[in-house]
């Protein structure tokens, strides 16, 4: 829901939210801070969308102060977005002109939550001093970004020089799992001081600053800075220790490498984080950030001016190469997609075809407990693995009774288990010892009628055999009483 209010007063938008929140209901309560964000007109859609999306951790108003033209007649004109348009917030949009641009928190007063914290937010360029700014005065919390600034640098030694509790940078907000990273590799062993380390990172990219002070002030060792190609970020970061470096790399965008002695090579997901998600993470908290005042006032001061660029220093040994860590990243990919390939191979499937009395006495069997055909040759291979442990180191051949005793202690594991199997199967095992037998009793039927069919044939072969005989020697006799 989008309702435009021209040439308005603050009177006329408290009405109109008023008269929203009895249409709309509940959803317009709830808030739970007001985050005032001072922005030019160029920027305010992006703006208002980074808000929008961060309310939805945070539910809030979202007061959106844009001085317009400052020549002409006074006029205010506001915008107010409740709804699906403005997530888990109701946002007033509030464009002045004339003489009343330079009058914006006369303005934002009226539309401040009660008894709500306040949080002020510049997402570009933003005033030297922001504790002293009409608006940051009025804030629990000042939010503020160097790296939109032409010269970041120069923009953090302002925040050093006008710092107040309750400043912070969304340049320190990117850091976060940087630092988490870190910290978590020297809780792993081994537990050796650090001394020293070295920071890569471009010139334009003020986060790369804080993080070096960061670790000057928490380690308390030099750190080093070295320069990469404008644009990229934070590069990289070694800790020096006896043993050897801890090395974490960011080659690219998103995946980084973790390098360090005794461990193995790691492949983390390290994706630049997004001005949402850092906006929401700020909105968390609403006391002084002390880790961020620390690195700002003291760390900054401490840092090294940067000498050397990342390729001169990956040459000379004093930083992580880049190129290297690209390809160890690739390495360790390949490594993760081959260990998940091989453990999706599974059991080769069932025959498409098979007889009923086959799938019937395998059933038989393994309820039976007895061993299938490949748990036979695993204990033939375990009993050939025995006989080959048993074998002297000298290379001598283990004896026959060795062998001997040690088939006997298989066999009797092998009868314990079967044993074990067959009284596990309950009353399947038992109807299917009584199909055995049925079966064995009709085999044996069947085998005595063959017996005594082959038995009668037998007995008559031999009595007709001898009537044959002295038929046959009546007739030679009879055959040589006329010959002769």
């Amino acid at each position: 829901m989008i309702r435009d209010l021209t040439d308005t007063t603050t009177t006329g938008i408290s009405k109109m939210l008023v008269r929203l929140r009895n249409e709309v209901g509940a959803m317009a309560l709830g808030r739970v801070l007001t985050l005032v964000v001072v922005v030019e007109d160029t920027d305010a859609g992006n703006a208002i969308d980074i808000a929008n999306q961060a309310s939805r951790q945070h539910p809030c108003r979202i007061v959106v102060v844009i001085s317009g033209d400052r020549r002409g007649k006074n006029r205010l004109d506001a915008q107010i977005r409740l709804g699906g348009d403005a997530g888990a917030s109701e946002i007033v949009v509030l464009r002045l002109y004339g003489a009343l641009a330079n009058h914006g928190p006369s303005v934002v007063v009226p539309l401040l939550l009660p008894d709500s914290p306040i949080v002020a937010w510049w997402p570009g360029e933003a005033p030297a001093d922001v504790a002293k700014d009409p608006i940051g005065a009025m804030a629990q919390r000042r939010i503020t970004d160097a790296a939109e600034h032409r010269n970041p640098r120069l923009m953090l030694k302002k925040r050093a020089a006008n710092y107040a509790p309750g400043d912070t940078d969304l340049a320190w907000t990117r850091l976060t799992r940087w630092r988490g990273l870190l910290a978590a590799a020297l809780d792993q062993p081994p537990y050796e001081p650090i001394t020293g380390a070295v920071v890569s990172g471009a010139p334009d990219s003020p986060s790369s600053d804080l993080l070096a002070g960061w670790l000057s002030r928490r380690l308390r060792v030099p750190v080093h800075r070295v320069s990469t190609p404008r644009g990229s970020g934070i590069s990289s970061v070694r800790l020096e220790r006896k043993s050897g470096p801890i090395d974490l790399v960011r080659p690219g965008d998103v995946v980084a490498t973790l390098s360090q002695t005794g461990q193995p090579d790691r492949r983390i997901s390290l994706p630049r984080r997004e001005l949402p998600e850092c906006l929401a993470d700020e909105l968390r908290r609403l006391d002084p950030d002390d880790a961020y005042e620390d690195a700002l006032l003291h760390g900054i001061q401490a840092l090294q001016p940067v000498r050397l660029t990342a390729a001169a220093a990956a040459k000379a040994g004093k930083a992580p190469d880049p190129a290297a860590s690209r390809r160890l990243a690739a390495r360790l990919g390949r490594d993760e997609s081959a260990q998940e390939a091989s453990a999706m191979i599974t059991a080769p499937p069932a025959p498409e075809h098979a007889e009923t009395a086959d799938v019937h006495a395998a059933t038989v069997r393994k309820l039976a407990g007895k061993r299938t055909p490949r748990e036979k040759q695993a204990a033939k291979a375990r009993k050939n693995s025995d006989a080959t442990s048993s074998t002297p180191t000298g290379g001598e051949t283990t004896s026959g009774t060795a062998a001997t005793k040690s088939a006997p202690a298989t066999s009797g594991s092998a009868a314990k288990r079967s044993t074990a199997k067959r009284a596990s199967t309950g009353r399947a095992g038992a109807k299917a010892a009584a199909t055995r037998t049925s079966a064995t009793k009709a085999v044996a039927k069947k085998t005595a009628t063959r017996t005594t069919a082959g038995t009668r044939k037998a007995s008559a072969r031999k009595s007709t055999t001898p009537t044959a005989t002295k038929a046959s020697a009546t007739n030679a006799t009879a055959s040589g009483t006329a010959t002769s």
